[in-house]
């Protein structure tokens, strides 16, 4: 079957968004103390800032599950896959893991002691292909209907009662609710995608990855479909205030900021609401721009096809341009600071929103021929077993 380039322009266009998250979240000054999303303190210019980036978790997490589908198609026999496709998809996930564990977790902290561990969304994306190369030995339709009924269901869990034991308290927050745990002095680790959620997303994509067999002009009246249905639905469970998020919206103090609380909606874990408003938004671009060939969709595409060394080169580029700032403004390597869940940015430096966008803008130009080359290389070296992991 011929790459559906549509899957890597939508990919590659959160990317791009989700690089502006994570400069805002290590360059903005106010990012260490002020919640973006905090109607209460934030601005309108900040929590759109970090609203918008929510469009890219689960699209990489929908994505990560519909490219599966697809890379597995050739070996796919009647409605289920063969054996050997399905111990790639568990190799898989565990090297994601391995990698979110050492090289990814580094570029969070710079820390070779290794003090702190954050469990994000690769951790998700990991453990969903694990429990996908399980799972896709039933029947297509059966897997998306787990997923739906993770997606649909898990805010359910929300009314179980927080865990006093500490196994159990851990394996909780591994699988459903993300959780803090200060284990000493010297070591910290936040879970802040909890596996089942996520893999609910992972398996609807699986499953709709089924509508990218069709032609262009079918799956883009499909996909058209299934991305208004879901708008329309969070339309009306939102303006009901009944289920499906822990965070109801109330009337503001005026009419933006009510706007603003109606659509903000709860990421850890990802709530029903969240994943049908950010899903929903993703399926209606997808649909737009598939079949769709110009500059701007061959540049995203660049970036799209290659997400795993992106979304790791990204964050080294980052991490380096917030010590290079700090650096420039008169800081010392004294004033970093050390220690569990600390990215070492001293307290009081940082960059206003506007520089924010021009670090991020920067970031994205370096990244693109590194995108370039990489692809090329990956293209052109089919022979080399590990360049299918990353």
């Amino acid at each position: 079957m011929k790459r559906v380039t549509a899957i890597d322009i939508t990919r590659g266009l959160v990317m791009v968004i989700m690089a502006l998250d994570h400069v805002r979240d290590l360059l903005h000054t106010p990012a260490l103390t002020q919640n973006p999303t905090d109607l209460a303190t934030t601005t309108p210019a900040i929590f759109m800032t970090r609203w918008i980036t929510h469009l890219c978790a689960p699209t990489f997490v929908f994505l990560s599950g519909t490219s599966a589908y697809l890379s597995l198609k050739k070996q796919r026999t009647a409605d289920t896959i063969d054996r050997s496709a399905r111990q790639f998809l568990f190799k898989r996930g565990v090297v994601l893991i391995l990698l979110e564990l050492t090289v990814i977790n580094f570029a969070f902290w710079f820390d070779i002691h290794f003090q702190s561990l954050l469990l994000q969304v690769i951790y998700a994306i990991g453990g969903g292909l694990i429990i996908l190369s399980l799972l896709a030995k039933l029947p297509v339709k059966w897997v998306g209907i787990i997923g739906l009924l993770i997606v649909f269901g898990h805010n359910s869990l929300q009314l179980v009662p927080p865990f006093t034991d500490p196994a159990a308290k851990l394996g909780w927050a591994l699988l459903f609710r993300p959780d803090f745990f200060s284990v000493s002095p010297k070591f910290a680790m936040l879970v802040a995608y909890p596996l089942i959620p996520w893999l609910g997303i992972m398996l609807v994509g699986f499953a709709c990855g089924r509508f990218m067999e069709r032609s262009i002009s079918q799956r883009k009246s499909t996909l058209l479909r299934i991305g208004l249905g879901a708008l329309t639905l969070f339309l009306l469970l939102r303006f009901s205030n009944i289920y499906g998020d822990p965070a109801p919206w109330a009337t503001q103090k005026n009419g933006l900021f009510t706007v603003l609380s109606f659509i903000n909606v709860t990421k850890y874990p990802p709530s029903l609401l969240y994943a049908l408003l950010m899903l929903g938004l993703m399926l209606v671009f997808l649909s737009a721009i598939d079949g769709r060939e110009n500059a701007l969709t061959r540049w995203l595409t660049v970036y799209g096809k290659v997400p795993m060394f992106y979304y790791i080169i990204h964050w080294y580029l980052v991490h380096l341009s917030m010590i290079g700032m700090a650096l420039l403004q008169g800081y010392s390597w004294v004033d970093f600071p050390v220690g569990p869940l600390s990215f070492g940015r001293p307290p009081n430096a940082g960059l206003s929103l506007g520089f924010v966008y021009i670090v991020w803008f920067g970031l994205i130009i370096l990244l693109y021929p590194l995108c370039k080359w990489y692809g090329r290389y990956k293209a052109n070296h089919p022979e080399i077993g590990w360049l299918r992991y990353v």
